[in-house]
């Protein structure tokens, strides 16, 4: 059985990721950890988190979860940095 296209596409938006990045690069650094730390903690391979620091890698809400949990912060803190959203 053939499954329809609905039109649905993909959005990737790399300005957003590398923002992200950076904002969880700062964190490492702020609580002193190393993404093999977070990695440790969360459970996740290195490889992972240093695909997401280097925006390379669209994370999911399980994976940053987890690396929130590697932090010892809430989520919502991966999330709170600026960024400008284009139209």
């Amino acid at each position: 059985m053939k499954v329809p296209d609905f039109g649905v596409v993909k959005v990737r938006n790399q300005k957003y990721l590398n923002a992200f990045g950076k904002n969880l690069k700062e964190i490492l650094k702020d609580r002193g950890k190393t993404a093999e730390d977070v990695a440790a903690i969360g459970h996740l391979e290195t490889k992972q988190v240093y695909r997401v620091i280097n925006g390379e890698h669209s994370t999911t809400l399980s994976v940053l979860i987890a690396i929130a949990k590697g932090l010892e912060i809430h989520p919502k803190k991966l999330l709170d940095f600026d960024f400008e959203f284009e139209e």
